[in-house]
């Protein structure tokens, strides 16, 4: 009676998921728009510390953009160690693009920041004087193609978007990041549906850090990068904030912007995991106690009760199964990995549920938040 329960449960689960969670699971890049008429003046703003492997990348691509407006570069050395800011401005002058990008260093951390936020803020504290359109917030480890400012852009004037967010694509080259990275973006489209985070009529917000078009009138409504200066999930409390303030707000995946960060050891991936897993649950036991419960429902429930059950238990499993691989298959295919990947989410989601449990034991010992040598969470 236990097994018939719990497989019937999990088919509930993924039915809902499936049919009734905004379409999080189609995964599909947006039709491109035709530019922006108006010239425009957009400045990317980019925290950076010690990010020399990939800083060059990132000054090269941004400065190489095929742009109608003006685009000028604000990189904010966090207090690097390896010479970040000499090597970014290498890169402009190989471009002849020198006069474009600004290399400031970030002030003093004071307390109730996270280091990016602040560093984040000192850019847009000198941005304030140049008088642009948009700011792109963009992190050290993404590469734009050339179009891509373009498009977001065009995006933003076309539908009358205060925000416009991207999740890029993340590397998936490495057999840890073949494995776990697709379901990284899995997991977060379905607490974040994009289709809803668009929607003004419902209250959910989300946006993807790594790349945030944003209307400088909109950040000044809501107070500012000071509104969320103690955020660790910044990107969508910022689209939160916007949301709230009345903004419209849209949040897609793209090809055009590649971070090139690599995981070579799924050690990383646990790192990445845990450093804002247990504040997505609000530090609460009892939350994190309902999160493996559910995550095990779920994910591992199914195959389970396939292998193991017997009648009507297993017949459930198995359509639970099958309707959670056919969730994940378009994230699979997105990232171009074989289709039978799809139905390895069981044991991926055992991974993410661990690594859950080490982002609480972390914050539970004083290490919460942990980023580039800064523990942000206690």
């Amino acid at each position: 009676m236990i097994t018939l329960l719990l497989g019937v449960v999990s088919v509930g689960i993924w039915l809902y998921l499936l049919l009734a969670r905004g379409q999080f699971w189609d995964v599909q890049v947006p039709p491109h728009l035709p530019p922006a008429t108006e010239l425009l003046h957009v400045v990317a703003i980019v925290p950076a510390r010690d990010e020399a492997p990939s800083i060059g990348a990132m000054v090269s691509g941004l400065l190489s953009q095929d742009f109608a407006g003006r685009l000028d570069l604000i990189v904010v050395d966090d207090h690097s160690t390896d010479g970040t800011a000499g090597i970014a401005r290498a890169a402009a002058e190989a471009l002849c693009a020198a006069d474009r990008l600004t290399i400031l260093s970030a002030p003093p951390l004071p307390s109730g920041w996270t280091g990016k936020l602040w560093a984040v803020s000192a850019g847009i504290a000198h941005a304030e004087t140049m008088g642009a359109d948009f700011y792109l917030l963009t992190d050290a480890d993404i590469v734009h193609s050339p179009g891509n400012l373009t498009q977001l852009v065009a995006r933003a004037a076309a539908e009358q978007r205060d925000l416009v967010s991207q999740m890029v694509l993340l590397r998936a080259e490495t057999a840890p990041e073949r494995a776990l990275i697709p379901a990284f973006v899995f997991f977060f489209f379905m607490l974040y549906p994009p289709s809803w985070a668009a929607d003004p009529q419902q209250r959910l917000a989300a946006a993807a850090g790594g790349c945030v078009l944003i209307r400088p009138e909109i950040l000044r409504r809501i107070g500012g990068i000071a509104a969320i200066r103690h955020r660790l999930i910044d990107d969508c409390a910022l689209a939160d904030a916007v949301k709230q303030a009345g903004g419209r707000i849209r949040l897609d995946v793209t090809r055009d912007a590649l971070s090139i960060r690599h995981y070579d050891h799924a050690s990383e991936i646990w790192q990445m995991i845990a450093r804002t897993a247990f504040t997505q649950l609000r530090y609460s036991g009892v939350l994190l106690v309902g999160t493996l419960l559910g995550l095990g429902v779920t994910y591992l429930a199914p195959p389970l009760l396939l292998l193991f059950g017997h009648g009507s238990a297993r017949l459930l499993g198995a359509a639970a199964w099958a309707m959670m691989a056919a969730a994940f298959w378009p994230t699979v295919h997105f990232y171009r990995q074989n289709p039978m990947r799809a139905f390895t989410l069981p044991l991926i989601a055992c991974f993410y549920a661990a690594a859950t449990l080490g982002s609480a034991v972390n914050y539970w010992r004083g290490r919460g938040g942990q980023w580039k040598g800064r523990v942000q969470a206690v």
